[in-house]
């Protein structure tokens, strides 16, 4: 988990004032979400297996795929098509794919002030809410300048008066949604699906 502790410590600051995360844990937020999950890991599968058919081995199959496209690319020389592809594929990933399915079951099912709980909170309420229900709806678009997206998304249940609230995300934030997600995701994933 090491890798996945140094990806999110880039970010310790927001983890600590929007995540909620304690300053002496910053440092391996990965490693203690793994922790928690072993020690719940016989309901977590159960819970999982009544949400989806597709098994955990799958899911982080596609993510490992996922990874190797993202740093093929990554790789070449940048064009703007490739760059967007890449910004819908892992808006997608990050988002919605692992929404329901894992970052749902964890929420529900974390204890209450653990650190998967504050991640998975941070992930599903609002803005990174918002943000996933305007990419799974089609209402975003680059901000004129690039620096990040616009999105349009009802900030709570669409109601018959209610209109869609606009929001935007530079990318520094973005990223550290991206990352926060893609962590979160491959540590349940890999823990999870340990023998």
């Amino acid at each position: 988990m090491t890798n996945f502790d140094n990806q999110l410590y880039q970010f310790k600051n927001r983890l600590i004032t929007e995540v909620k995360i304690p300053e002496q844990n910053v440092d391996r937020v990965a490693s203690i979400i793994s922790e928690e999950i072993r020690k719940n890991k016989s309901t977590l599968l159960s819970k999982m297996e009544e949400v989806t058919p597709i098994k955990i081995e799958t899911r982080l199959e596609e993510l490992s795929s996922f990874q190797e496209m993202m740093d093929t690319l990554n790789n070449m020389v940048p064009r703007p098509e490739i760059v967007r592809s890449q910004v819908i594929t892992q808006n997608y990933i990050c988002f919605v794919y692992l929404k329901d399915t894992l970052f749902d079951v964890l929420k529900q099912n974390a204890e209450n002030g653990s650190t998967l709980k504050k991640c998975t909170k941070f992930l599903l309420n609002n803005p990174v809410r918002a943000f996933r229900n305007s990419i799974a709806h089609g209402n975003w678009k680059y901000k004129d300048d690039f620096s990040g997206l616009e999105f349009w998304a009802y900030k709570g249940s669409p109601t018959d008066d209610e209109q869609m609230t606009k929001f935007q995300v530079s990318q520094d934030e973005l990223n550290f949604w991206q990352t926060l997600s893609r962590c979160v995701g491959y540590t349940s994933y890999l823990t999870l699906g340990e023998k």
